[in-house]
């Protein structure tokens, strides 16, 4: 796993530039606005209010979550400390570094939640137990 140097207090939302007039919104999201190239992007929808997604760590990807419509909520864990945040607006991402842990859940009824990450599906770079990823971050 990369050396995940980022205190959860350094996490913070980031503005997706926008373009707004009186048609609507336009938000833009450019190889200058995330730190990597996307290699992979997806997106959660009709996930029930009670149930949660995430539970798990990346070795070696950073993700970018955006809350396309509706919203959650998105817990971080650096293995020392927990902090969340409340995603509501499509021009404000959520940038989760490599070796955090993410759990997302309280979804509103129509929440889409964008995610765009910077490497392809590999079933290696998880890390699914959180007492496995707990002693990663102690090692």
């Amino acid at each position: 796993m990369k050396k995940c140097r980022t205190k959860l207090s350094d996490i913070k939302f980031s503005e997706i530039p926008t373009i707004t007039d009186i048609r609507g919104n336009l938000a833009i999201i450019e190889k200058h606005t995330i730190p990597y190239e996307i290699k992979r992007v997806y997106y959660l929808f009709d996930v029930p209010s009670d149930s949660f997604r995430g539970g798990h760590a990346h070795k070696e990807q950073s993700a970018f979550l955006v809350a396309i419509s509706g919203s959650f909520n998105v817990t971080l864990d650096d293995g020392f400390s927990k902090k969340s945040f409340f995603l509501n607006k499509p021009n404000k991402g959520l940038l989760i570094p490599v070796g955090i842990w993410r759990e997302l859940e309280d979804f509103s009824s129509g929440a889409v939640c964008l995610v765009l990450s910077s490497g392809e599906f590999s079933e290696d770079d998880y890390i699914r137990d959180y007492d496995d990823f707990k002693n990663m971050k102690n090692a």
